[in-house]
Order: C-alpha cells, then sequence, then structure tokens
C-alpha cells in the first residue's frame, strides 16, 4: 500500500489556490482518461496494463530463468529509459551485497571508455570456480543508433564474439521496436533472440515493458506481482483518483506559487536509483516552455551532511518529496555496552530502522519549519507488490500534473537540441 501525506505542502497554499489547482488536476486526469490530451498516443503504458498479456511475461520468464542458471554476468546495455527502470527496481529489491544469480552490470548508459576497458578487464578474469565468466548481454534500444548505447554495444558485441565464437548469437538478447532501426537488421542477420518495445510507450515509461521486466526477471525478481500489483493499481486509480489529483494539484499549485526545485529524497539508501528514475520520468516529462520543477535527488542521511543547511535556510524556491518505507524485514538492534565511551547506550534495545525512521521525522520537522513545503509518500515495505503500484502511480502523476502545466508529458523536443550540436561536432553528416 502507498499513502500520500500533502498536509505539511498544503499548509503553505491559500484555500483559494489549491481550490483552482484542484480543478486544474481534475481536468488534466480527465484528459488522461479520455485520451483528449497532447500526445495521447503515447499512453501504451496505460493500456498494457488495462489489457495484461500474460504471454510475454511467461516468454520473459522463461528466458530469464534459463540466463540465471548459465550466467555470471548479465550487462543490460541501455541509456534513460533503457536501464533507470530496471536498476531502480534491481537495487530496490536486491541485497547491498552478493544477490544469488547472475551479476547484473549496466553499460551503454554514458561515454567512458575507461569504464568499458575496465568492465572488458572485469569479464576476462575467471569466475569464482576459476573458469571463463559466463555473460550475456541485454541491448535496448528502439533505434539502435542512440550514441552512447551503440558505441557500448560496438565494443561488448566484438568481445562476444571473440569469447564465445560457437554461441554468441544465443548471448545476445535485443529490445528494441517490431521493425526498422539498427538492431533489427542484426537481428535479421544472426537470429538474436528479440524483445519488443510497444510503438506507443516511450522510453521513460517503459518498465513495466521488457525494457524493464527482462533485466528484473533475470535478476530473480517476481515480475508477475510486480506487474500485476500495478495492474491493481491501475484499476484502483481509475475507480478514484483522488490520491492523484490531490498530489498533483498540490504540486501544481506550488509550482504557481514559485517552487522550482522538487527534492526528491529518501532515508533509504536502496532507493537511490528510484530516485534516478523518477528524476528522468518527471524531468523530460515537465520541462518544457520555461514550466515545471527540477527534480533534484537526495539520499539522506548522508546528504543532510552536505546539502542539509542549503535545503534548511538557502533560497526558498524549493519543495520536498520524501520517500519512505515503514517497516524494513532486516535490520540491526543496538546492544548495550558497558562502557559506553561512545555515548549511546539511550539507543541501545533500538533498530537501526526505528533510528533511521525518527532521523527522518526530525528532518520533515525542520524542513517545514524552515519554510520546505514536503509531500510524504510511504510504502508499508519493499518488495515487488509496493514497487509494481508505485512504478504506476508516478506515471500517472507525471502525466496528470504535466496537463496541469499545459505542457504535453510525452515528448522531449529539447533532448534533440543537444544530440544535433554533438553530432556536428562529431563531424556526422
Amino acid at each position: 500500500m502507498i499513502e500520500i501525506n500533502t498536509s505539511r505542502a498544503k499548509q503553505f497554499l491559500s484555500e483559494d489556490r489549491f481550490s483552482q489547482a484542484y480543478k486544474q488536476a481534475e481536468k488534466a486526469f480527465e484528459l488522461v482518461q479520455q485520451r483528449n490530451g497532447e500526445g495521447t498516443e503515447w499512453l501504451g503504458w496505460r493500456d498494457l496494463l488495462a489489457d495484461p498479456n500474460d504471454a510475454i511475461l511467461e516468454q520473459i520468464d522463461s528466458l530469464a530463468t534459463n540466463i540465471r542458471e548459465q550466467a555470471d554476468v548479465f550487462i543490460v546495455c541501455g541509456i534513460g529509459g533503457s536501464y533507470l527502470g530496471a536498476r531502480a527496481v534491481i537495487e530496490a529489491l536486491g541485497s547491498f551485497f552478493g544477490n544469488d544469480g547472475p551479476e547484473i552490470i549496466f553499460a551503454g548508459h554514458h561515454m567512458s571508455g575507461k569504464y568499458l576497458k575496465d568492465l572488458i578487464g572485469y569479464l576476462d578474469k575467471p569466475n569464482k570456480e576459476g573458469e571463463p565468466k559466463s555473460v550475456f548481454v541485454n541491448v535496448i534500444s528502439k533505434s539502435g543508433t542512440t550514441l552512447e548505447t551503440a558505441l557500448s554495444f560496438r565494443v561488448l558485441r566484438k568481445w562476444m564474439t571473440e569469447q564465445f565464437p560457437e554461441d554468441v548469437d544465443d548471448r545476445i538478447i535485443c529490445t528494441t521496436s517490431k521493425e526498422g532501426g539498427a538492431l533489427n537488421e542484426l537481428i535479421d542477420q544472426h537470429g538474436y533472440k528479440k524483445f519488443i518495445i510497444p510503438d506507443d510507450v516511450g522510453g521513460r515509461f517503459s518498465v513495466l515493458t521488457p525494457v524493464g521486466l527482462f533485466p528484473i526477471a533475470v535478476a530473480g525478481i517476481d515480475i508477475r506481482t510486480l506487474f500485476y500489483e500495478a495492474v491493481s493499481k491501475y484499476e484502483e486509480l481509475e475507480e478514484d483518483a483522488e490520491q492523484i489529483i490531490d498530489y498533483a494539484a498540490t504540486k501544481y499549485a506550488l509550482f504557481d506559487d514559485g517552487k522550482t526545485l522538487d527534492v526528491l529524497t529518501t532515508f533509504e539508501p536502496q532507493l537511490e536509483a528510484l530516485g534516478g528514475w523518477l528524476q528522468q520520468l518527471l524531468g523530460e516529462s515537465e520541462g518544457k516552455q520555461g514550466k515545471g520543477m527540477f527534480p533534484a535527488t537526495a539520499t539522506y542521511s548522508t546528504d543532510l551532511h552536505s546539502i542539509g543547511q542549503f535545503i534548511q535556510q538557502g533560497t526558498r524556491n524549493m519543495m520536498e518529496t520524501f520517500i519512505t518505507v515503514k517497516s524494513e524485514e532486516k535490520s540491526i538492534t543496538i546492544e548495550e555496552l558497558p562502557e559506553n565511551n561512545d555515548g549511546l547506550n539511550y539507543l541501545s534495545g533500538k533498530t537501526f530502522h526505528e533510528i533511521n525512521t525518527q532521523a527522518f521525522r526530525g528532518t520533515l520537522q525542520a524542513h517545514t519549519d524552515g519554510d520546505v513545503p514536503s509531500i510524504v509518500v510511504s510504502l508499508d515495505k519493499l518488495n515487488a507488490q509496493h514497487i509494481g503500484e508505485f512504478i504506476y502511480f508516478y506515471e500517472l502523476l507525471t502525466a496528470v500534473y504535466c496537463y496541469c502545466l499545459g505542457v504535453n508529458p510525452f515528448n522531449q523536443p529539447g533532448v534533440e537540441d543537444y544530440k544535433r550540436e554533438m553530432y556536428q561536432l562529431l563531424g556526422k553528416h
């Protein structure tokens, strides 16, 4: 279950301002539901939940199980929405150290030659049994020509061909568009296994397609629970969208009141990558026509020791979104020490999670007192069920909020500007 508390944000808004924003959010939700807004040709992320295709989940699960039995390393080669969602779920639901199954490594999300060189060097080293590492690669790109991903895949494909000459074609899996694009040409030549990215789903909304589900399944996470809990959230919000409308209205009213920065924070370090997914989802969707809040990310309490001062007393142009977890399955209880040299015996009997929770509550109150409007998003626990709900909730929230702003939630015309300048400098004709 996900709970949303907007009370500490609304106290900074007049009743009239919120009431106007609420009416705007109601209309925005109708635009999504009735498919009357800009970019509605990109609403496939809703359609796949309205009409689930269990056959695709079975195909993904079957191949993922096979790879888990064979692989030492599974490389996800993609950028933006082609890796951020999968990484967020895998880190949220996995172990910090030594997960079962293959090691999941991400590539193709930047252009560091050193990273690739070091990665190849690591892959060349034997596994713990002293045997050559068994490696599989999942390259994810609709066009197959996204520079960062295509460059990395070129290097990795060469290494894979040299390392596994007899079965390399079985070790490369492509997730791409149904037809067209550079990857489909390679698929036709080599017979690589393929998953299809729906044409009507944009990258940042694609985590519940094979883009995200396949790497998540290889990591050993229950994708059926993840997916069908998102389906349940879809059905719930279609019947009663109050939670979404209230949140979107609050955020829109704060933007209208001059807030230009949304600090996405968590006290759970395993949710740091989830913040990265949210940052792209919100940033690429709302940042258009001179509008939107910049989505910054922070992981507390670590970052309280770096940017906490600014958040408490700096420029008052920000709001804060806290993502919290109510209960934790694994924790450590503080033991009492006879000498009490560190003066921490007052914490004896408490778990780290309990202490972390009080740190969150204290920070929330301090930042509220420092005139930072805050929204609190609470998950009962970290599991596939609640993460599945969370993913769809924020996808829908993003669409509704962006329609409040009067921008198309689903395009990203500004991204093409840097690409054009970059390709010109690189000599592409």
